[in-house]
């Protein structure tokens, strides 16, 4: 489920009600805690964070001229989504991440390669979320894109 937005305040507008509170402390918790140099917007029918072209010209090889993306935060049709790149390209940050969970949360974790899915509104982590965005910057974040892209 794709929201047709043009703005974070349009996106946020058009979610649920029962959800839309939780969804906006998600995104302050990222937008919080994210390392200086990230910047957002909306692309993909979700809210993102991603490097802009400014610091990486180079952009997301994907799509040419497009700013390179690190993280997402969509609200789909049975539960929130956040989509963390880092983790998908450092196994490190994906083991920490998931040795962590089960210390933050009395549910089972619900991840695909880079999508955790939050279901339940009133047992999201913040706390480990933000300690999630905390752990890459965007000089990282660079470093390991270019050189999983050459492998």
């Amino acid at each position: 489920m794709q929201i047709p937005a043009t703005s974070v305040e349009d996106y946020v507008s058009q979610i649920p009600d029962e959800r839309k509170d939780v969804f906006r402390q998600l995104f302050d918790t990222i937008s919080e805690n994210l390392p200086e140099g990230f910047k957002n917007g909306v692309s993909n029918g979700m809210i993102g964070w991603n490097v802009p072209l400014e610091t990486f010209p180079a952009g997301y090889h994907c799509t040419s001229g497009s700013p390179l993306p690190f993280m997402g935060l969509a609200s789909q049709k049975n539960f929130i989504a956040l989509y963390h790149m880092g983790m998908y390209a450092k196994p490190e940050l994906l083991n920490w991440f998931v040795e962590e969970f089960p210390k933050h949360s009395k549910r089972k974790l619900d991840m695909g390669k880079s999508c955790i899915r939050f279901k339940k509104m009133d047992e999201i982590p913040f706390e480990l979320i933000a300690e999630l965005s905390k752990k890459m910057t965007v000089e990282e974040w660079i470093n390991i894109y270019e050189s999983n892209l050459k492998k």
